[in-house]
């Protein structure tokens, strides 16, 4: 009486993989119809222009690497400076001499404020800049970039 072989059963190594499809299909079936109820979220982004004809004057606010502010009017310095490279200025006196510069006639608000920062300054001090200006109600602030030649 022997019963070597009666008793044991031999295992199967194969993995079941018709589950594993099932569950592929209902989530693609999921996807499939969930896909076109979702809205993609929309985007406004500025566009970039070309302008009639060129402002009249353009001020520039210069940050360097030491986030000290210099400015500048027509790519020149300030005649009342005696510091070639532009007025040297503090932040909290910047929105007010920006609006002497800007002058009081009837463009006086559209004179655009170009601010230019060296590429080592903090994004902090750059977004400080514009929001100095913004507070004190100037309109038109861009940003200077500078194109590398390939």
């Amino acid at each position: 009486m022997s019963s070597r072989g009666a008793g044991r059963r031999r295992t199967i190594n194969e993995i079941n993989m018709v589950p594993f499809i099932d569950v592929m299909l209902v989530l693609l079936i999921i996807f499939m119809v969930s896909a076109p109820l979702m809205t993609p979220g929309v985007i406004d982004l500025p566009t970039v222009g070309k302008a009639q004809r060129q402002p009249d004057r353009i001020v520039e606010v210069q940050l360097d690497a030491g986030e000290l502010l210099r400015v500048k009017v027509d790519g020149k310095a300030d005649t009342a400076s005696p510091d070639a490279e532009g007025e040297r200025i503090a932040l909290p006196q910047l929105a007010r001499r920006i609006k002497a510069l800007q002058g009081d006639g009837a463009h006086a608000a559209q004179t655009p404020v170009i601010i230019s920062a060296d590429k080592g300054v903090k994004y902090e001090a750059v977004v400080k800049v514009m929001d100095t200006l913004q507070k004190a109600g100037i309109v038109r602030v861009g940003l200077a970039v500078r194109t590398t030649g390939a």
